[in-house]
């Protein structure tokens, strides 16, 4: 492990998440015809948040102000095992992508609790549906990072996009086919449009939202940077896909963050051209990131067997 590339991994998995949504929210306020916020207004937010008291239900239990630090601690583990410049993870091992996946879940579950804990019809609308997201969402990670486990031969995060450049004709197929898949997966884990709408106030239609409605001050500071970070973690992983591990370190770092700015671009494009979809056509549109993993594996089969 390169020591230099794992410690800048620290700076980038703090700080890129506001950065990162201050990209989204200018692209969408360009599209609107205005100037919109400073770039780092989210965290002078999360900063002014820290600073604020919380209102605490007296219906909710210790579950409910466990919750946001439970969720972020989480999202941050996550991302201790998450390659981000040139390919060093920060704490990697064997196997650790199902740590990945199953730590960010386990936040998620924290979350779904502390909108349970509340009593609210409207916050345990919001966690059923979360929930239900989840279930469309871990298949297809699996059955993508799964498909290049099975290539290399590797279970490490560090390792297993390696094999890429190896697969010749394979490669540029199953890049845009993996990057196709992360691209609906941050869509979804970070509740954007089309799956759901960051700035709604509309409870019936709310997802994740309306599960925050009763958390204030720090706990509402802690929630919104976890959601931020994540969305930053899963998009980490496209410069690792597109990137040559041998690039240069200062070369490296540039194209990482132009693909992650290029990635929040993406997402403002998508959010101030469309709406977000009905709760029905959600799944359909989750199972989207599936199909696509299954394309992901079939050219990794076809490339095992039949591509050399």
């Amino acid at each position: 492990m390169n020591v230099v590339d794992a410690l800048l991994n620290i700076p980038v998995l703090l700080l890129l998440p506001f950065l990162y949504i201050g990209v989204i929210n200018r692209v969408k306020s360009l599209w609107a015809g205005r100037i919109g916020p400073p770039l780092f207004q989210s965290l002078f937010d999360f900063i002014r948040s820290m600073k604020k008291g919380e209102v605490i239900s007296r219906e909710t239990s210790f579950l409910f102000v466990l919750a946001p630090s439970l969720t972020l601690a989480a999202v941050l583990s996550a991302g201790l095992v998450t390659p981000v410049i040139r390919g060093t993870s920060i704490l990697g091992f064997e196997g650790d992508f199902i740590f990945f996946a199953y730590v960010l879940a386990a936040g998620k579950f924290f979350s779904i609790l502390a909108a349970m804990d509340t009593g609210s019809s409207f916050e345990g609308m919001g966690a059923a549906r979360e929930a239900t997201f989840s279930v469309f969402v871990e298949p297809a990670f699996f059955l993508a990072v799964g498909s290049l486990c099975f290539v290399s031969g590797y279970t490490r995060f560090e390792t297993i996009f390696t094999v890429l450049p190896g697969m010749a004709e394979m490669a540029p197929l199953v890049k845009v086919l993996a990057v196709s898949v992360i691209f609906v997966l941050v869509l979804v884990e970070g509740s954007r449009v089309p799956v759901d709408d960051p700035n709604t106030h509309l409870e019936l239609t709310m997802v994740h939202e309306v599960m925050v409605l009763d958390n204030s001050g720090p706990d509402l500071g802690f929630i919104q940077y976890a959601s931020a970070a994540r969305m930053v973690i899963l998009s980490s992983l496209i410069p690792n896909l597109v990137i040559p591990r041998e690039t240069g370190l200062l070369t490296w770092v540039l194209l990482y963050a132009v693909t992650l700015m290029a990635m929040a671009a993406a997402i403002g494009l998508v959010e101030s051209v469309m709406a977000r979809l009905r709760m029905i056509h959600v799944p359909q549109f989750i199972l989207l990131a599936s199909a696509l993993s299954v394309a992901v594996l079939a050219a990794s089969v076809i490339y095992t067997y039949g591509g050399r």
